[in-house]
């Protein structure tokens, strides 16, 4: 096998699919189609409450497409319909009677590139919240949320200059605590420092961890070595099906199916 070529994908084996018990968000035979592409194959799985669960696998896989869909963000891609079912505490989020703007308080996002808005560190806080409905303390709310970002001492003396002023990493720590400024209960990331330095990598880790003791966290990361470090889960897709599914120790260390084996040791992806 090259570095290149992937090992073939045969349908799930649940029996390689870790069961969670009472999952705050689950899939099932969840798949996800670009007109007639199938982009990710009918999954079935669970996600732990107040843990972190990373997403592997090599580019194209289906991963960020999996995890655009638990927030319906998908819906605003031309052609991309669901098929199954994917359930958040027993309601299903595709559901023709639920509308996906309140779906999104309950589940935040962050993407890959800090995409903080063109108003001030306090803005970005306040006015995300007054817009979602907050009647509360604006500046304590404000407060709180710099936080539980890890962020506050850094900006506390500059709450009225640009977000653009911050560095890419404390931007990315902004969009984070914008995210957790709604009170979601879980909390998507799509590569979230692929694009930030080592140091700014380690503080979004450290933060992850702590943030975990108040949100379900779900991560997409090209990272292995950041998987292994933070998560507590991992899952791993190879073309579009969800080849398995465990702690993520047993995963890195134990692996059940050779493809996650080969992929965890760098022999492909």
């Amino acid at each position: 096998m090259n570095e290149t070529t992937a090992p073939s994908v045969v349908n799930q084996n649940t029996s390689l699919i870790l069961e969670i018990p009472d999952p705050v968000l689950r899939f099932k035979n969840t798949s996800i189609w670009y007109g007639a592409n199938e982009a990710v194959k009918s999954v079935s799985m669970g996600i732990k409450n107040h843990a972190i669960t990373a997403i592997i696998g090599p580019s194209g896989c289906g991963k960020s497409t999996l995890l655009r869909s638990i927030n319906r963000m998908n819906d605003l891609i031309p052609d991309c319909h669901v098929t199954g079912n994917i359930y958040y505490h027993d309601n299903d989020i595709y559901d023709k009677n639920l509308d996906p703007v309140l779906l999104r308080r309950h589940i935040g996002m962050v993407f890959q590139k800090p995409n903080p808005f063109a108003k001030s560190i306090y803005q970005n806080i306040a006015w995300g919240a007054k817009i979602n409905g907050y009647k509360g303390n604006l500046d304590q709310l404000v407060e709180e949320s710099l936080r539980q970002a890890a962020l506050w001492d850094e900006v506390k003396d500059k709450l009225h200059k640009s977000a653009y002023a911050l560095s890419g990493g404390q931007q990315q720590r902004l969009c984070i605590a914008r995210a957790i400024a709604l009170k979601p209960d879980i909390l998507l990331l799509d590569e979230p420092t692929s694009a930030l330095d080592p140091i700014s990598t380690a503080k979004i880790e450290s933060l992850l961890e702590e943030l975990k003791k108040f949100f379900t966290i779900i991560i997409v990361t090209h990272n292995m070595q950041q998987a292994g470090r933070i998560s507590d889960y991992t899952a791993f897709m190879l073309t579009g099906d969800l080849v398995e599914y465990n702690e993520t120790k047993k995963i890195f260390f134990n692996p059940t199916d050779e493809r996650t084996e080969s992929y965890i040791s760098g022999r492909f992806g």
